[in-house]
């Protein structure tokens, strides 16, 4: 099949890759003033849920920052403003449950680290000069402070365990050897001090081993344990609740009789896990507005996420619901593809919702687009460092709107995966990461900015629960 070709040259990846709902939005985008240029953006600020106002879409890049800002701010503040609500309240979390959490206070010493000279390697503790003559008794790991050595006398001692005072150095098994009449003699030249580590070598007690925003690690876990630590104070997991709507969706089984598998049930947890929340709840709703209020006003979770009704058909009850419920609209459709008519609004002043499009990797577009940002401020995890890759081949671009494209990697390459339609999940299944192509696509070798998947970074064992 002979490549279609962008108007200023550049090739473009099989157009099978597109589905309906792509097609027909580059006809009636060329179509808003006649001429194709794009429309003036949406302004940064939020606005009250208005229907009949114009709808315009927000900048991919701009929506990635309101949502980051969105959590920092109150009504009365609008998310570019430097004010901001007050800090989710620090709790203390057993060390088993930090990992992937934000230290909300500094990690300091409660101790000298080690709290005692130890030996560094297993040997023999001498004093002073050799030959020594080697006590019968040894010293092990774990036990009570040894009697003191004399010049001239050696003891057996293990890594870990404390060295007897007036300790010369340690020796290790491999250089010494006894001659006949059992004295201990070193192979070779020692130094004053060999192979102890001395009481507070790491630390102090008092000294700061890691600051405020530090995110826990498993080496972070490993440091807060070897200093005494059973419990740390982070910044409290988001809690999320997942609203998956339609009357058409099935739960088990084939699709038949005009309904379908429901994709996003099983997806969008993990991946909320894998985003640092805490999934408090999945709740099926059918199209109905008022289990779909009800749904939204007794959820207790910071972060509400609803599958499908964001457009304006005549069973999409996202909008008015919000309307009725006097959330701030801050997001209402983005400038992506997939994805275009997700939003993100404030229902209340301690939570947001975030409507994904009900195709499937049309929702992943929105996690990544507004969930991803907003939970990462929530939970006060730092931002990933932007980087880019040279692309394998070209990739067609949208006249105006950005494309997520899933890639894999391959060495110091991206190779774009077709089966990226809206509703197609194949290509992103396969993907380490998502190639953010700008209006007008990308030409082979070009760099283009990569978001890496959070399994990729994180590893697939670390979808947080």
């Amino acid at each position: 099949m002979t490549a279609p070709r962008l108007r200023d040259g550049a090739p473009v990846e099989d157009s099978d890759d597109l589905d309906v709902e792509e097609a027909l939005a580059l006809v009636r985008e060329a179509k808003d003033d006649g001429t194709g240029p794009a429309r003036d953006p949406c302004p940064a600020e939020p606005h009250r849920h208005a229907p009949a106002e114009r709808h315009r879409a927000t900048p991919w890049p701009q929506a990635r920052e309101i949502a980051a800002r969105a959590a920092r701010a109150t009504r009365a503040t609008r998310p570019a403003a430097t004010s901001s609500a007050p800090r989710r309240t620090p709790v203390p979390v057993p060390l088993g449950d930090a990992l992937g959490l934000v230290l909300a206070a500094p990690l300091d010493a409660l101790s000298d680290l080690p709290s005692f000279d130890t030996s560094a390697m297993d040997g023999w503790a001498v004093a002073g000069p050799g030959p020594w003559t080697v006590r019968e008794e040894g010293v092990l790991a774990g036990h009570a402070q040894p009697a003191p050595l004399t010049d001239g006398e050696a003891v057996r001692i293990a890594t870990g365990a404390r060295v007897p005072a007036d300790t010369t150095a340690v020796l290790r098994t491999e250089h010494g050897r006894t001659d006949p009449q059992g004295r201990l003699h070193a192979t070779r030249d020692m130094v004053h001090g060999q192979d102890i580590r001395p009481r507070g070598q790491e630390c102090r007690s008092g000294d700061q081993l890691l600051p405020v925003g530090t995110q826990i690690t498993p080496a972070v876990l490993g440091l807060a344990a070897a200093a005494g630590y059973d419990t740390v104070t982070v910044v409290p997991r988001p809690r999320a609740e997942v609203l998956v709507l339609g009357d058409e969706l099935l739960t088990e089984g084939l699709p038949r009789e005009g309904l379908i598998r429901d994709a996003l049930g099983p997806m969008l947890p993990p991946w909320l896990r894998a985003l640092g929340a805490e999934v408090l709840a999945v709740r099926r709703i059918r199209d109905d507005a008022k289990a779909l209020h009800k749904a939204i006003t007794a959820s207790t979770a910071d972060l509400v996420v609803t599958t499908g009704g964001t457009a304006a058909g005549p069973h999409d009850h996202v909008h008015p619901t919000l309307e009725r419920l006097g959330a701030e609209l801050l997001v209402d459709g983005v400038k992506v593809r997939p994805g275009h008519p997700m939003l993100l609004a404030r229902t209340r002043d301690d939570q947001h919702l975030v409507g994904l499009p009900g195709n499937p990797l049309a929702a992943v577009s929105g996690l990544i687009t507004l969930a991803e940002p907003l939970l990462r401020t929530l939970a006060a995890r730092p931002a990933p460092e932007p980087y880019t890759l040279p692309l394998t081949e070209p990739v067609h671009g949208h006249p105006y709107d950005t494309r997520l494209v899933p890639v894999v990697l391959r060495g110091d390459r991206a190779v774009p995966l077709h089966y990226n339609g809206p509703a197609m999940l194949r290509g992103i299944a396969a993907a380490d990461a998502l190639a953010v192509v700008p209006p007008g696509g990308v030409r082979q070798g070009a760099e283009t900015e990569l978001l890496d998947l959070p399994w990729t970074t994180a590893g697939i064992g670390v979808c947080f629960t």
